[in-house]
């Protein structure tokens, strides 16, 4: 099975590490995983790492952290990323061919990554094999009918229909937590770079002319579901 290129982090992995960086700056997608569905001293699979920006936070506390990546340029960013970290290890593979064993994760985390709501179910019935009863997984995608980035996001990609997205997560047996994440970037230029890989050339330039400033509301969808 192959991977869809994705047009942000798989061209310029160096400009999302800007925007990762900026995601979330009061902790509150975190906040409410942890509330939701702790991995403390329990096993996290996190599908479609990428660079691994979030694997060191979730072995802080983690018994045992699986990253997953398709794409094996970050794959090999991801490994050295977190190369000091003994309970972290990073293998290339897909979402609807998980490289783990059944039963054998107790919480996962994919954001941006795959689930996009229809046509993701292959992958769905992966997370149904490799999840162990009692764990949860989270899905973390973008909510096109709140905040600034949501405004954005519906002109650059009108094809989404975030009513059908809501339908069939619901009809999956998923549970939605809308969070006010914000981004907060340290420049202007980082902004600029961001929304350009983030939106087609004539969305981004709209959005760019309309807004001010190095901070943009966003508001996501924190998909999850117990097993």
């Amino acid at each position: 099975m192959r991977a869809r290129p994705s047009p942000n982090i798989w061209n310029t992995p160096e400009l999302y590490e800007l925007e990762n960086r900026a995601a979330d700056p009061h902790g509150r997608i975190l906040a409410a995983m942890q509330e939701i569905g702790d991995w403390s001293g329990r096993t996290l699979l996190d599908v479609g790492c990428g660079s691994g920006f979030h694997l060191p936070v979730w072995s802080a506390t983690a018994a045992q952290v699986v990253g997953v990546e398709p794409h094996p340029p970050l794959a090999a960013l991801a490994r050295r990323r977190t190369r000091r970290l003994a309970n972290v290890e990073v293998r290339e593979g897909v979402a609807q061919a998980l490289p783990v064993p059944d039963a054998s994760v107790d919480v996962v985390h994919a954001r941006w990554a795959y689930f996009f709501g229809p046509g993701s179910e292959p992958g769905l019935r992966e997370l149904d094999r490799v999840v162990r009863r009692g764990g949860t997984a989270f899905v973390i995608d973008n909510d096109p009918t709140r905040s600034t980035f949501g405004a954005w996001f519906r002109r650059g990609f009108p094809e989404v229909d975030p009513v059908a997205v809501e339908r069939f997560w619901s009809l999956q047996g998923w549970r939605r937590r809308p969070i006010e994440m914000g981004w907060s970037f340290a420049t202007r230029e980082d902004l600029e770079a961001v929304v350009r890989i983030e939106l087609p050339h004539d969305a981004a330039e709209e959005a760019l002319a309309s807004h001010t400033g190095t901070t943009v509301d966003y508001t996501v969808n924190l998909w999850w579901r117990h097993y």
